[in-house]
């Protein structure tokens, strides 16, 4: 299977005879990578490490509408194996996602990890029934960000703060514009947001990764308390690898130890990646039909 140089040389190549060279090239290895497994593949691809700083790159409510459009004309009963790229984003777009593709496959879905799936993407994750890792992959905490910072954050910060001016009340005034910036309604949202998030991955690991397992609620505490504990994750962007992820309880299949299925993986990644480097599209949605669900920058 062709590296990184070779793709970004045969985009060019294609570029010289088609006006849409990410495209054929990038459905080229999805389409073989479907032929390889006899499975549906549908690439979830978010480009907030190539643009950094534009809005849209996390999961939104209209990932829906882009996950229509991908699984419209599919034969359900091949399953699923969802490539996933993202630093996550909305609980309620990431709980309207999961259940849209239960409805679709029920349980038969796996989730492909190639580089990163953070915070709802490791809730997406975690709905599958194994996840698939290479060593080089992260999951990440399933604390969920409200206005852009982590809700448990916000929560600690807040504790912290009430029992350091109880102890010493001269520090209100070092506390005080900080604690100006959370409204009793933002704080009351996070604690929802926190109960809601680790409810809903509590719910999606025991209805599909350990459904019928005995020992599944002692299993599920495990993976819950090591992905949401604020003092074992310390922070929203820390990354979790394949190993770690073992260790806590993770149904994880390493992907170097299927090479073919590798190189097909890591291919298509490429793919995506120079995708989102060299073009206007910010996210992509994509079947190995070709089916595609792509938002682009404004030029």
């Amino acid at each position: 299977m062709p590296n990184w140089g070779d793709i970004l040389s045969e985009i060019g190549r294609e570029q010289q005879r088609a006006a849409l060279a990410f495209d054929s090239v990038r459905r080229k290895y999805l389409a073989l990578l479907s032929e390889e497994t006899g499975r549906n593949v549908v690439a979830y691809y978010s480009a907030w490490q190539q643009k950094v700083g534009i809005g849209g790159t996390e999961i939104r409510d209209e990932d829906r509408d882009g996950f229509m459009r991908a699984l419209h004309g599919l034969d359900y009963k091949k399953g699923l194996d969802l490539l996933l790229h993202t630093p996550g984003g909305s609980i309620a777009a990431t709980q309207s996602i999961i259940v849209y593709l239960r409805e679709k496959f029920g349980c038969d879905i796996r989730v492909i990890v190639p580089h990163t799936a953070m915070s709802g993407g490791t809730i997406i994750a975690c709905s599958a029934k194994e996840i698939v890792m290479a060593r080089h992959s992260s999951i990440g905490p399933i604390d969920p960000q409200i206005r852009g910072v982590p809700a448990k954050g916000v929560i600690e910060e807040f504790k912290r703060a009430a029992s350091e001016i109880a102890a010493d009340p001269s520090k209100q005034a070092v506390w005080l514009p900080i604690l100006s910036q959370y409204t009793p309604t933002f704080i009351g949202n996070c604690q929802n947001a926190i109960k809601w998030s680790e409810e809903f991955a509590r719910q999606q690991l025991g209805d599909n990764m350990f459904r019928g397992a005995k020992d599944k609620k002692a299993r599920i505490d495990k993976i819950i308390n090591a992905l949401t504990e604020y003092g074992e994750v310390k922070l929203h962007e820390r990354q979790i690898g394949y190993r770690e992820a073992r260790n806590i309880g993770l149904k994880v299949a390493l992907i170097e130890d299927m090479p073919t299925f590798q190189d097909l993986v890591l291919t298509v990644h490429h793919c995506y990646v120079h995708t989102l480097s060299n073009t206007q599209a910010y996210k992509l949605i994509e079947n190995h039909f070709g089916a595609a669900f792509i938002k682009m920058q404004q030029a």
